[in-house]
Order: structure tokens, then sequence, then C-alpha cells
């Protein structure tokens, strides 16, 4: 007698499975493939949410290319601040987390107050910042003017708003400094003591020992910051809206005007596709790059 055929059990294992991660399947495909496969389609039309989309093909890209002047000033700035503001935020955040790797009293208090910066929401970050730095009234020039020195237009002038934004950058480095802390306790005591042991100062065994230990870290970090350079807009919005002539106009606050001052999503489409290309052409230089600086525990430097 023919026993009823059974159904495999790799199959039914898998049935099971895509039943159990059927939520997350789905909210995958509604809020990240369709926006994604929708912002690609958008890119090729002019389209502003009121009116049915119209298929242009490249014109939302030529026209950035050849016909919008602002387009370029928008990636100079964007440029100046990712290329200087992901480097220096490494530094500071790395050399802030070796301070805070020494054995000196109270270590515990100062790592939560250079943690601080990271938790706070972004718009107290903006409104402190504008008192410290406001012209008329903010903290830092009103000392100045106490010592007789001439106030600075931190947030107020072309030549000084976008290193304004790059400082308060380097200072919300809290979770960099926290990565680069458990890194930090994790480069085997023994690499010091042998450097000690052969007249090493403290100097040779930073750079040495504790730079090389942590290349991958720093790699890492670079990497975001350069990912969060490209995006940022909240603090920059915040702070300046884009001016003061256009000096602090990123990428993103340009990308967002287009799509929701003027109603241009096919436009704004567009600008998102070409932001993406960068970033990933960005991260593949630095990974191809990374060989020839990074360390890995195991292997030749």
């Amino acid at each position: 007698m023919q026993v009823g055929r059974r159904e495999p059990v790799p199959i039914r294992n898998l049935l099971w499975g895509l039943l159990f991660i059927s939520p997350w399947l789905l909210g995958f495909l509604l809020w990240t493939a369709y926006p994604l496969a929708s912002s690609l389609y958008y890119s090729f039309t002019r389209y502003d949410l009121l009116r049915p989309a119209v298929w242009i093909g490249f014109d939302n890209y030529i026209e950035l290319f050849t016909d919008d002047s602002q387009f370029y000033t928008v990636i100079a700035n964007t440029l100046y601040y990712v290329l200087l503001s992901a480097p220096l935020g490494v530094i500071s955040a790395f050399l802030m987390a070796s301070l805070l790797n020494l054995p000196i009293f109270g270590r515990p208090f100062f790592r939560a107050i250079f943690f601080f910066p990271a938790i706070v929401p972004t718009i107290v970050v903006a409104v402190v910042w504008q008192f410290l730095l406001n012209i008329q009234f903010g903290a830092i020039n009103s000392v100045l003017q106490g010592l007789s020195l001439p106030v600075i237009p931190f947030l107020s002038s072309p030549d000084f708003a976008k290193p304004s934004l790059i400082m308060i950058y380097m200072w919300a480095q809290g979770n960099a400094i926290v990565i680069f802390l458990a890194t930090l306790q994790d480069v085997p005591r023994s690499l010091y003591e042998a450097a000690t042991v052969d007249g090493a100062n403290a100097l040779q065994k930073f750079w040495n020992i504790t730079v090389p230990m942590t290349t991958p870290v720093i790699l890492f970090n670079l990497i975001m910051g350069f990912i969060d350079g490209f995006q940022n807009f909240t603090l920059p919005w915040l702070l300046t809206g884009g001016g003061p002539s256009n000096s602090t106009e990123l990428y993103s606050l340009f990308l967002y005007r287009n799509a929701f001052e003027f109603l241009r999503m096919g436009k704004a489409s567009a600008l998102a596709w070409l932001l993406f290309i960068v970033i990933v052409i960005f991260t593949g230089i630095l990974f191809r790059t990374s060989a020839r600086w990074v360390y890995y525990g195991g292997e030749s430097k």
C-alpha cells in the first residue's frame, strides 16, 4: 500500500521561516523596497504631488548639471563640510577617548559629560549653540566684548558659518568616543609593557601601538562620519537655514527645498539618487585604500 507523499522537511522549514519573518518582510517591502523603487521612478519624471507624474527621462539629471547654478554651490559647500568634518570629528573623538582612557580622578564623571551631547535632542543642541554663538547676546561674544576684543560673527558670516558647523560637529562626538574607549581598553597591555622595556616614551607608544591597534575602528568611524556628513540636515537647518548667502546650503537642505518648498519631487528624487551614488563611491574609496593603513590583529601591516 502506497503511503501519501510527505512534504520535504527543508521546504516545510522554509515556509515556517517565511511565516515567522513575514511581518518584517511586509514592513521591508512597504517601507523600504517600495519607496526606493518609487523614488527611482520619480527621478525620471516631473512630479509635484498635485498632478500625476509625467515621464521626462533624464531631464532632471541634465537640469542639475547644466541649468541649475545653485547645484554647484551646494556641491562645493557639502564637499567642504564633509571633507573637513569627518576627519576632524574622528581625530577629536580619538583624542578625547585617549584622554578619558587615562587613570585620572573623576574619570566616570568626565566620560558621562563627553557622552552627553549624543543623547541630547538636536533641537536642544541647536538652541544652546545659538545662545553661545549669537553675535549680539551670545555668551562667547559677551566674553570677548568684556575683554575688549572684537566679536566673531560665527553664524552670520559666510566665512565663519561652515567652520562653526564643523566645530559643533567635532564637539558632538559622544558615540564615536564610546566606541573608541571600548577599543582602547582592548589593546593588549603586554604591548605597552614590551615597549616600555625597549625604552619607548609615551608618544612613541601612542603612535606605534595605540593608533595601529585602533585603525579598524578609525576606519569605521570615518565611514560613518562621511555618510553622516553627506546627509546632515537638522543642525544646519536649525542654526543657519542654509545662510548666510547660501554659505551653508548643504546637499540635504537643497534636496529638502526642492521636495517640500518647490514641490519638485522628481528633481528631489534625482538628487537623492545622486547622493546615494556619491556615498557609495566615497565608501568604496575608503575601503579600497584601507588596506594601506588599517591593521587587523594577526595580520602584517
